[in-house]
């Protein structure tokens, strides 16, 4: 059976991707699915660079602005929402950089030809519910250390199956049929600009400017005088959490500037480590400032049905 196509424009942090998924979205009649993991709370427009409200009315976004800012929120949610909403829409177009939402997509969700057990499943979601995910994951590598490898703690409906398996079978899920992205039920192209890595950096650098002057520290203070916990999962965002010491007076404002450039040039390289490893992406070169038409005439010319 012909796989439904997806289309991703993914990569690091300020790489551009808004620029240009805009243009080849409305190009191809395509709609956009926000896959940030933070993207999806509301309130948090200014830390988490939404695309403005102009540019959200120029194309249908879908899973952006869909959580007020104390819920919490899970990869196998976001894969649940996802799936659903790449299978009503004719052509779904990925922006985003959380690399561990497509993998969740890029996956069988039932990971694995073993039957299932419910209260295997209750078990260890009960264990969660205690003591943490991490928790979950530990007990995993204590007997397929290969698939915790593989599988990220917040991952949480695949650590579980991994352990379900293991107690049907007695077998690690990792000497099993292990699927892969060539099992998932979407025929993904995916695209990224290939930024020189010190444009990349000066671009995070400009961006936390932009942010600090659109008010940043206000939208955290505001929050967090609404009642927002700064131990909320929404709070561990770049850019929310270096404020917080800021509006308690417990840090300078200019020191947290700088902590947050820091951190997410850093997180912006793992981003680009993460990405590099997966073979589908198509790097697109592109110094910024250069016109991006011929990049966008490229993305619709291979997508155009």
């Amino acid at each position: 059976m012909k796989k439904k196509r997806v289309i991703g424009i993914v990569g690091p942090t300020a790489s551009g991707k808004t620029a240009l998924s805009l243009p080849a979205a409305r190009a191809l009649g395509a709609e956009i699915l926000c896959m940030d993991s933070m993207q999806v709370y509301r309130q948090m427009d200014i830390g988490t660079a939404k695309p403005t409200r102009e540019e959200q009315s120029a194309v249908p976004h879908h899973l952006m602005d869909i959580l007020p800012p104390d819920a919490s929120f899970s990869v196998s949610q976001y894969a649940e929402l996802a799936r659903k909403t790449m299978d009503s829409v004719r052509l779904p177009m990925l922006v985003g950089g959380t690399g561990l939402y497509l993998q969740s997509l890029s996956l069988p969700m039932d990971y694995g030809a073993v039957g299932g057990d419910e209260a295997i499943r209750r078990k260890y979601h009960e264990i969660a519910d205690a003591q943490g995910a991490l928790a979950v994951h530990d007990l995993l590598r204590n007997v397929d250390p290969l698939s915790a490898a593989r599988l990220h703690p917040n991952d949480l409906r695949r650590v579980i199956r991994a352990l379900e398996v293991y107690e049907l079978t007695g077998l690690p899920l990792s000497r099993q049929k292990m699927p892969g992205p060539e099992d998932a039920p979407y025929d993904f192209r995916l695209y990224a600009l290939d930024l020189p890595r010190d444009a990349l950096y000066a671009r995070v650098d400009m961006r936390v400017e932009r942010m600090m002057a659109a008010g940043l520290l206000d939208e955290v203070r505001a929050l967090l005088n609404g009642g927002l916990a700064p131990d909320a999962q929404s709070m561990q965002g770049l850019g929310y959490k270096e404020l917080v010491p800021v509006v308690r007076g417990q840090m300078a404002l200019e020191d947290a500037v700088s902590l947050i450039k820091l951190r997410t040039r850093h997180f912006a390289k793992r981003q680009l480590t993460w990405f590099r490893r997966d073979a589908r992406i198509q790097w697109l070169p592109w110094q910024p400032g250069d016109d991006l038409g011929p990049l966008i005439d490229r993305i619709c010319r291979e997508n155009r049905t």
